[in-house]
């Protein structure tokens, strides 16, 4: 048997190839929208994409069965206990699928969503009955299990996590200990409130470490586990888009063009017709000064998530790069995300745009020595931007707390004509925040440099709770 897993730090995700060596079939599992990195494992070791399946209907990015069907003529397999709206082969708990040597038995684990499933593999060159691993999706993560709540209200997510509970029970803590875990939800995932950094784990690790199945055996315990709103991180408004479009099938993207490289002029027309400028550089750069009205979401392993946070749905991007280079990267992972490839990117950059004479913006820096003196000396709001368990851990005494993911609906309750510092962990999550705030014509923003992390280690004052 063949496996390989492949890791996507930005968005916390796992996807995975298994085949057998002796048929040349092979599986890919919980599939990313770019698949030209399956495609490539599989013509690398002689392989052929025979199925393509996913675990759930996903909330935080947007499927690649599509595209794999597409390019590879793949069979797409899906739950029986879901209302997928694509062609599908239904896949009922308990069935079992061979090809070659690999045997495939399918679990129904509802929980993280209703029709969710987890695919057991037997090797059955080296075992006939004995299960080599459980590619678990949200079902099992490592240290952690995927949060219950993204379907609806309380009451829903309630049953969701007692139906949770049910399958913890029956369904996975009786596998053996030794069978190895591949979750789909991975280290940088917002699906799970404490999810581990190791990228797998095995049955029996989990039954003795983690904390949620610490409560199994009592089922409102574990419930109140799993719905601890101070654990579970705050929802990106993209997230509200991507089931939908997964359950019913994710359009195919077809030929991509180049994004194309702008001059100023063109770069400037777009932008008066409504586009909105992206801005990667990171805080410091974009704070000296950018396009008036661009958002700042620096390139690394948040983007995804921080893009999907402030732009609009579909909206038409225009983008400032630190290097040309970065394009693709930039351009797949605001397609993974649901958002149209760039109308392109700025042509020598930023330089490009000062030297032209077009007007600029900038974007106060504040230390936290600052910060607390400002405080001291005038009316500023200090908007605290972090996780809800970051904030209860420690924040600063009569900071405001909106989560970054609840701004762009909760920008309208910050007080008018009062300015307004920004603070996050180290000043990434602040710069996006802030410079979203300074877009909706807000006055007066500054990012705290350092942020809560920069004010802890200076040894001024923090509350908890």
């Amino acid at each position: 048997m063949f496996f390989q897993q492949f890791y996507l730090p930005s968005l916390g995700h796992a996807s995975y190839l298994i085949g057998d060596e002796r048929t040349g079939q092979a599986l890919v599992f919980d599939p990313r929208r770019d698949v030209d990195a399956y495609l490539g494992a599989a013509r690398d070791n002689g392989l052929r994409i025979a199925h393509a399946a996913d675990s759930h209907g996903h909330n935080d990015y947007l499927s690649g069965l599509t595209e794999l069907t597409e390019r590879s003529g793949a069979r797409v397999w899906g739950s029986a206990a879901g209302e997928l709206g694509y062609s599908h082969q239904p896949l009922r708990d308990g069935q079992v699928v061979e090809f070659g040597d690999v045997g495939i038995e399918v679990l129904h684990t509802p929980g993280h969503t209703p029709e969710h499933i987890s695919l057991l593999v037997y090797d059955r060159a080296t075992s006939a009955d004995v299960p080599a691993l459980l590619l678990s999706g949200g079902a099992l993560l490592v240290g952690d299990l995927a949060r219950p709540d993204l379907l609806g209200g309380e009451e829903q997510a309630r049953q969701a996590a007692r139906m949770f509970c049910e399958t913890i029970q029956t369904k996975l803590l009786s596998l053996p200990d030794h069978v190895q875990v591949y979750p789909t939800h991975v280290a940088g995932s917002l699906c799970g409130g404490n999810i581990g950094s190791r990228l797998s784990t095995t049955v029996g690790y989990e039954r003795r470490t983690n904390a949620v199945l610490a409560e199994v055996d009592s089922t409102d315990g574990f419930v109140r586990e799993c719905l601890r709103l101070d654990n579970l991180p705050a929802v990106p408004p993209y997230w509200r888009r991507m089931r939908s479009q997964n359950m019913a099938g994710v359009a195919p993207l077809g030929l991509l063009a180049e994004p194309p490289a702008l001059d100023v002029t063109d770069f400037e027309r777009h932008r008066e017709a409504g586009a909105v400028v992206l801005d990667t550089r990171s805080p410091e750069a974009f704070g000296g000064a950018h396009v008036p009205g661009a958002l700042n979401v620096g390139l690394g392993n948040a983007f995804a998530t921080w893009a999907g946070t402030v732009l609009p749905e579909e909206a038409r991007v225009l983008l400032v790069l630190d290097d040309p280079a970065d394009l693709w990267d930039v351009t797949w992972q605001l397609l993974r995300i649901g958002y149209p490839p760039p109308l392109g990117w700025l042509r020598g950059g930023f330089t490009a745009w000062r030297t032209a004479a077009e007007p600029v913006a900038g974007a106060p820096q504040i230390t936290v020595d600052q910060l607390r003196r400002r405080r001291e000396q005038a009316e500023v709001t200090l908007l605290d931007v972090r996780q809800p368990g970051e904030w209860h851990a420690g924040h600063v005494p009569g900071a405001t707390h909106i989560t970054g993911a609840e701004l762009p609906d909760r920008i309208g309750e910050l007080p008018a004509g009062t300015p307004i510092a920004v603070m996050c962990g180290s000043g990434y999550r602040s710069s996006v925040a802030a410079s979203l705030l300074a877009r909706h014509g807000l006055p007066d923003i500054s990012n705290v440099t350092g942020g809560m992390t920069a004010w802890t280690r200076a040894g001024l004052p923090v509350e908890k709770g």
